[in-house]
């Protein structure tokens, strides 16, 4: 993905992580690294800051992720760290919605639908050109590298999540 294309799926990802902030404050509300990235992403997708400089930070946010307990905490922190990852690599924004809709899920585990609800809120607040740039990737598990090959992302809810929001952008 161009780095055209990554600025503006970034402010997107953004949105998508920091809707479940909140589940990560709950649990460790003086850890501010998730939340800075938040803004850091946008500044990045505003061309305010540059690609390099946000490759060096972009795992900041995911350390916050070791330093609390429950998994909808540690999925909401990594969807900011995915966010900001996109300076660094496009598919970080469906790594953000994916952890995003996988924080959801945990943090509401009495309403069935929180996932699937949480994604169709992502895919309606796409862009025209955000929805596009996303289009460009490949599906999940067609490209052997990146976050979209084997990994993290390739298994489990994550993957099933991806799969979901990709089937949303056709």
């Amino acid at each position: 993905m161009s780095e055209a294309d990554r600025r503006i799926v970034a402010s997107w990802a953004a949105d998508c992580a920091e809707r479940v902030l909140a589940v990560f404050e709950s649990e460790s509300p003086a850890d501010g690294r998730p939340r800075n990235a938040i803004p850091r992403t946008r500044a990045f997708a505003r061309g305010e800051l540059d690609a390099a400089g946000e490759i060096r930070r972009r795992f900041v946010a995911g350390r916050a992720a070791r330093d609390v307990t429950s998994p909808s905490a540690v999925a909401a922190a990594r969807a900011a760290a995915q966010a900001a990852g996109v300076a660094h690599m496009g598919a970080h924004a469906l790594g953000a919605a994916a952890y995003a809709a996988k924080a959801a899920g945990l943090s509401r585990p009495d309403h069935i639908d929180a996932v699937r609800d949480e994604i169709r809120w992502q895919l309606d607040q796409l862009s025209p050109e955000a929805k596009a740039a996303l289009r460009r990737l490949p599906l999940l598990g067609e490209d052997r590298s990146g976050p979209l090959g084997p990994g993290l992302l390739s298994r489990g809810v994550l993957a099933a999540n991806i799969r979901a929001i990709q089937a949303g952008l056709a």
